[in-house]
Order: C-alpha cells, then structure tokens, then sequence
C-alpha cells in the first residue's frame, strides 16, 4: 500500500485566452498521506481554488500527474475520474450548494443513495453524522430555516457520508462570522479526525491553518511547504 493518499508530481495548469496563455499552477509537487489534516493558505487568486478543482479530479492538469492511493488519476476517461472521485473524496465549499426543497437529513441521504446506499442505511448514516454535528433537533428544518453556521454542518456531513478517504474543503468558514467559523471548524477537525481520513483545507485564517498537521503555502501558483 502507498503512504500516501493524495500525491502530485510536476502539476502545471495553462488556460487559452484568446491568442494567450495563462499560467495558474506551476510544477505542483505534493503529498498526502493517511490521516493527515494540512492547511492550504494563499492570498486571492494565487491558485488555491484551481489547485483544489484539478486536485479533486474536476479539472485535467495542463501538465503532471495526480495519483490517488496509488493509481495514476491523471489520464483517465471522466467515468473513471467521476468513479474514483466517488469512491475516495469528498468537497465542501464556502457556500453550501445544499438542495433548498430538502430537509436537512434528505440533502444528506441523497447523495449516498445516488451511490447505491439503500435509504434505510443513508438514513442511518446521516442520523449519526448531523447529531455529530449537533444538528439532531434539525433533521427536518430545510436549508432556509438553519443558519448559516447548520447550513455549513450540513454541507460537511454530506461531504463525508459516503465515506471519503479524502476531504477537499475550499474555504469552508469564509462566509460565516468568527465565532461560527470557529464552532464549525472545531466540528470539522473532531469529525474528520475521529473518522480518520485525510483532509486538504483552503483558508484565510492563520489561525486554523496553525491547527491543521502543516501548512502548504500557495503564490503565484507554486506550493511551499513549512
């Protein structure tokens, strides 16, 4: 077995612009392993998002290779990609992207059952992570009835629902108050950490990339480490 869940060698990624060519990421070398929580900080537009899409295998590398546990992601036909991304990732992003006609339990149950989960057992699974979450009184509330900060807990249960070897969050508290922030975040590491898989996380805040394992520092499209 790897030790590694998630490693990148030489990721460059170019966008066409008319006669130009926009270089976003620059020789991307990576590298995951089990279990390990690390903070992705950066200033806007350094290429934190990109390197997350092209990551989590929702956009190809100009250049370079992706290898998740082991196989080679990289040039894979997108049923694969989709097949593999199924299978080891999960994403939470800064706005929850939850389905507003469901409750809170459904918008969780639903991609489990996409994925073949009977309901039954998507029930069960999504039961026990939204009461992880303190959200066990707001089951049936839809999106519109839960605050910003259970909207988030919501979005990161379904993230992890289906069992995830690899959680890539791209600024998962950017659009909640501070205190918020901070209870969601606290969720976020005890959650992830007590189910032990790997997370790659976006941020702003210094504060809770000091939390994480390490840090990976993104400018101008290339990632250091310390």
């Amino acid at each position: 077995m790897p030790d590694y869940i998630l490693k990148t060698e030489g990721i460059g990624r170019i966008y066409a612009q008319g006669d130009e060519r926009l270089s976003v990421l620059h020789n991307v070398d990576i590298e995951i392993k089990p279990g390990e929580i690390v903070a992705l900080v950066g200033p806007s537009g350094s290429g934190k998002s990109t390197l997350l899409q092209t990551l989590g295998l929702l956009d190809r590398p100009t250049t370079g290779k992706i290898m998740i546990d082991g196989q080679d992601a990289t040039r894979l036909p997108d049923d694969a990609r989709t097949a593999l991304r199924r299978q080891y990732m999960g994403f939470v992003y800064q706005f929850h992207y939850l389905l507003p006609e469901f409750s809170a339990l459904e918008n969780v149950v639903i991609p489990q059952m996409i994925a073949g989960k009977s309901r039954k057992q998507a029930e069960e699974i999504s039961r026990e992570l939204l009461t992880g979450l303190k959200l066990s009184h707001r089951l049936d509330h839809r999106p519109a009835k839960l605050s910003g900060g259970e909207q988030q807990r919501v979005a990161i249960a379904r993230a992890l629902a289906n069992g995830p070897k690899l959680l890539l969050a791209d600024e998962p508290t950017g659009n909640l108050d501070p205190e918020t922030a901070e209870g969601v975040f606290d969720m976020l590491m005890t959650l992830t950490r007590s189910v032990k898989i790997s997370a790659l996380v976006a941020t702003h805040n210094m504060d809770l990339a000091e939390r994480m394992d390490r840090t990976l520092e993104i400018k101008n499209g290339r990632v250091m480490t310390y």
